[in-house]
């Protein structure tokens, strides 16, 4: 399976509809998607009356994107460090799980919100203590433990970027409006995963390379046992799906 079919998947694994009911009204507004990926939540603002500007740097799912043909939105290839300039004005800034990959987070949000007018909103939507799930053993929540916190140090990634979504908005300039916690099938639940989730988590820890490294010869039992939690009847998850919403 693809990557670009798996993000399909797992778009209706998460509680969107709370979120998209949540934004202020759509129609006729001119929304910024910020990692757009396959294109799904760009067609869901579509579909509520937005004109929807989505960016990407992968060119595989921008090509699913642009396959959607949607009469309203345009797809285009950026690295979401260096944002174009749009020369105009656009009334809502939309990111969906690309906010962890930007620890210093206040300081890109000046450079992606510079075109959002006076009064614009900005939604971030992002997993926090994503691998909060129990029951694990002391030693795999150790090497996971040492993980985060190194993807941190480095720059990398914020597994625990939900929390801080809030706070980081505030410090940006905007005044936070809404906080969602969102139902997720994948990140946040009790009890076991469905079959299809467990595959997306294996595939998921697979591609991770870098906790493959940092792990050695322990990846394999980690990975074994952290799926294998999921698939308990007394699994819990701790993890929790933030979605955030300011206004400038």
């Amino acid at each position: 399976m693809s990557l670009a079919q798996e993000y399909e998947r797992q778009f209706g694994w998460r509680d969107w509809a709370a979120a998209f009911d949540a934004l202020p009204a759509l129609r006729g507004k001119t929304v910024l998607d910020l990692g757009c990926g396959i294109g799904a939540q760009a067609a869901e603002l579509v579909a509520r009356g937005a004109r929807v500007i989505g960016f990407d740097g992968n060119e595989e799912l921008l090509g699913v994107a642009r396959s959607r043909s949607l009469a309203n939105a345009e797809f285009e290839h950026c690295d979401l460090h260096a944002l174009p300039d749009l020369g105009r004005e656009v009334d809502g800034v939309w990111c969906s799980f690309a906010a962890a990959y930007f620890p210093d987070l206040p300081a890109v949000l000046a450079a992606w919100t510079r075109h959002l007018r006076p009064g614009g909103w900005v939604a971030l939507t992002e997993i926090d203590d994503f691998f909060a799930h129990e029951p694990l053993g002391e030693r795999t929540n150790e090497l996971l433990e040492s993980y985060v916190h190194d993807a941190l140090a480095a720059g990398r990634y914020d597994f625990r970027m939900g929390r801080k979504l809030a706070p980081h908005l505030e410090r940006a300039g905007f005044a936070v409006s809404r906080v969602l916690r969102l139902a997720d099938q994948e990140f946040s639940f009790t009890g076991a995963a469905r079959p299809e989730v467990l595959a997306a988590w294996r595939g998921r820890l697979e591609r991770m390379q870098l906790l493959r490294e940092a792990c050695g010869a322990e990846f394999e039992l980690l990975e074994d046992e952290f799926v294998g939690c999921l698939a308990r009847a007394d699994h819990r998850s701790r993890a929790k799906v933030t979605c955030c919403i300011a206004v400038k």
